[in-house]
This record gives structure tokens, C-alpha cells and sequence, in this order.
């Protein structure tokens, strides 16, 4: 059963800095630097006189408006550090924030002055264009600050929503897993009461055949048993463990039993439930040679069909349809797990055969196994 993943913890400080000061944000400042350096140039148009004194004067203000852009999305970078390692409330936490973007706003006033009269400062500072500038930049560093917030918290919220997908796919997975392994463990003790059964009653009749049998029935299970805990099992390993049920019921009936396994050998790697071929089967015997004084026969057979589907087929000659045909525990079960992992992909119908009896037959999605191990022949006959 697999484990559940612990939840995801909070970004821790560094993520939130990251999140801030990255490429993706810096090009989208200077886009946005760009823009209302843009806009504003629009007006120089006709004090320019020429086209390169234009381009001149659009770059110079695109760079101050990057300026001022850059001082504040680097201490905001900083507040937001500061607020992930020593959380406040939420009220404190935009006052820090709010000072961090003013505070942004001044260093980048002070540097765009800098930078626009370096190496001569002999022009004094127009403090009017100071305010105007801080305040300006504020607003907009507000403006900002709080989108980066809001893309952050859609990106935590899908996160969540995300993580929450997952979590009910694995209690789902959980789920169904649970309700296969119940399936299957009723499956198994039917099948194995039953093989007992048999065993008790050729004890009955005949001690030394009931011995070896159980000898037999020993030897099946110890391989067997394995598998049936498994959710796939290679189709070649069921048919030989089916072959090994047949043997054992043949030490009961005799000649009253005969059998045919027909697979083609590039079938032997495709993988299917466990224990459904020997269940159906077990019911063929049951439910239609068992009650016959003459017997009958049982045919075991798999194909692939043109549309990448595996069609598994047990037929047999016996008496056909009955009351309780088609409606025990484990063909019942089988019906469910069918269901249960493949869905509408994996069917299991029952059909009265010609002359007589019944066909029963199984269709779901063929998959191959990793490593195919080595299977039956492509047919054998008892």
C-alpha cells in the first residue's frame, strides 16, 4: 500500500526573496519602465529635433524610471525576508511593507539624481520633482508589490489545489486497492476450500490417490500462493498453474476429465488479475462436468484481437446453463475486480457453447510483462 506524502511545508525565506528577485520579474519591471518612459516621451516628439535626440531622450528616461523601479523591488525583496524570518501581524506586516516600497522610492529619487548629473552635482536637487517623484514611485511600487502578492498567493492556492488532487488520487488508489485485495481474498479461500474438498473426498475412496494428491496440491500451492497476492500476474504462469489444477482434479476424476491449454507463445508475457483463469475454470468443472456421470472436457484458450485487447476463453462440454450458473462468489468477485481496475475496458460474459455448455470469456487490455518468463507450449493436451 503506498505511503502517504507528508504535506508540502511553506516556502521557507529564501523561496519568497527568490520569487522577487528573479529574471522574470526584472523583465517585466523594465517593460513597465519602458512603457511609461514610452508614454511620456510621446510628448518630446516636437521639441526634438531630430529622431536620434528622440531615441536619446527615451532611453535616458527609460533608465531613471528602471532606477527608481529596481531600489524598490530590492528592499521590498528585503522586507519580505525580514517578515519570513520573524513573522508579525498582518497589519505590522503592511506597514513594514509599505515603508520598504517609500523608503525604495526615496534611494531611487537620490539615484536617479545621481546618476542623471554624475560626475557634476553642482545642480541642487528640485524638490518639488523630488516629491513628486517619490510619490509617484510609491503608488506604483504599491501597485506592484501587491500583484507580485497576488500572482503568489494564486501560485500557493494552485499549489494547494494541486497537492489536494493528488492526495484524493492516492486515498482513491488506497481505496481501490483495498477493495481488490478484499475481492481477492474472498476469491482465494473459495478456491482453496474447494481443492480441499476434493482432496478430503478421494481420501474417502481411495487413501493412496487422496495422498498423492495432496502431495500435488502442496506442490501448487507453494507455487501458487506468491502470485495470489500480487495484483498482475504473466498470462503463461496462470495457465500453467491452471494445468497443475487440472492434474490434481484428474487424480479425482480420471477420465471423466479431459483438458486443452491453447496460447499462442507471444501471449505468455501479457499480464492479467490473478486467479481468474483457475476460478473460471474451477466453475466450468463445478458447475458443468462435475454433475455429468461421463464428464466431459475443458478448453483452455487466449488471443489477441485487432484492437490490442486479450480475449481468454474457457469453454467446456457440459450440461450448459443452470439455476446457479454464472452467479457464485467468485465470479462474482472476478466481476468486480475486472471493474475495479480496468473499468469498461475489461469484460467477463457467459455463453452457452455448441452443442452444449458453456463459454465463459474474459477481454481486457493487453500489456505485456517486463521479462517474460518461460511459459506452456503453445498447446498441450490432456
Amino acid at each position: 500500500m503506498p505511503y502517504r506524502d507528508a504535506p508540502t511545508p511553506e516556502p521557507p525565506p529564501t523561496v519568497r526573496l527568490n520569487q522577487m528577485l528573479n529574471l522574470r520579474v526584472v523583465a517585466a519591471l523594465f517593460h513597465v519602465c519602458f512603457v511609461l518612459a514610452l508614454s511620456r516621451s510621446i510628448a518630446w516628439v516636437s521639441e526634438s529635433s531630430d529622431a536620434t535626440e528622440w531615441l536619446a531622450n527615451l532611453a535616458r528616461f527609460t533608465r531613471q524610471c528602471f532606477i527608481s523601479g529596481c531600489c524598490i523591488l530590492l528592499l521590498a525583496a528585503v522586507a519580505e525576508q525580514g517578515l519570513a524570518r520573524w513573522p508579525v501581524s498582518q497589519r505590522a506586516g503592511l506597514l513594514v511593507r509599505g515603508m520598504a516600497i517609500g523608503l525604495g522610492a526615496t534611494v531611487g529619487a537620490f539615484a536617479r539624481y545621481g546618476v542623471f548629473y554624475y560626475p557634476d552635482y553642482k545642480t541642487p536637487i528640485e524638490w518639488p520633482w523630488f516629491v513628486y517623484t517619490v510619490g509617484l514611485w510609491t503608488l506604483l511600487g504599491g501597485f506592484g508589490h501587491a500583484l507580485l502578492h497576488l500572482a503568489a498567493a494564486d501560485r500557493l492556492a494552485r499549489a494547494r489545489l494541486a497537492e489536494a488532487a493528488r492526495e484524493r488520487e492516492r486515498l482513491a488508489a488506497q481505496q481501490l486497492q483495498a477493495e481488490m485485495s478484499a475481492l481477492q481474498a474472498q476469491i482465494e479461500p473459495h478456491f482453496l476450500f474447494n481443492t480441499l474438498a476434493n482432496v478430503k473426498r478421494l481420501y474417502e475412496v481411495a487413501p493412496q490417490r487422496g495422498r498423492d494428491m495432496l502431495v500435488s496440491l502442496v506442490a501448487y500451492l507453494r507455487a501458487a500462493l506468491p502470485s495470489m497476492r500480487t495484483h498482475e500476474a504473466r498470462l503463461g504462469d496462470e495457465l500453467e498453474r491452471v494445468r497443475h489444477y487440472l492434474e490434481i482434479l484428474r487424480m479425482r476424476m480420471g477420465e471423466r476429465l479431459r483438458y486443452t491449454i491453447d496460447a499462442p507463445a507471444e501471449l505468455q508475457g501479457a499480464l492479467i488479475p490473478p486467479m481468474v483463469l483457475p476460478t473460471l475454470v474451477e466453475n466450468a468443472i463445478q458447475h458443468g462436468l462435475s454433475p455429468l456421470p461421463e464428464g466431459g472436457s475443458v478448453r483452455v484458450s487466449a488471443r489477441a484481437l485487432p484492437d490490442g485487447s486479450l480475449e481468454i476463453e474457457v469453454r467446456d462440454d457440459g450440461r450448459g446453463f443452470v439455476d446457479s450458473a454464472g452467479t457464485g462468489v467468485g465470479l462474482a468477485n472476478t466481476r468486480a475486480r475486472l471493474a475495479g481496475l480496468y473499468g469498461a475496458a475489461a469484460t467477463l460474459s457467459l455463453e452457452a457453447a455448441a452443442p452444449r455448455g458453456v463459454t465463459a470469456r474474459v477481454q481486457l487490455p493487453w500489456r505485456r510483462a517486463s521479462v517474460v518468463a518461460p511459459g506452456l507450449a503453445t498447446e498441450a493436451v490432456a
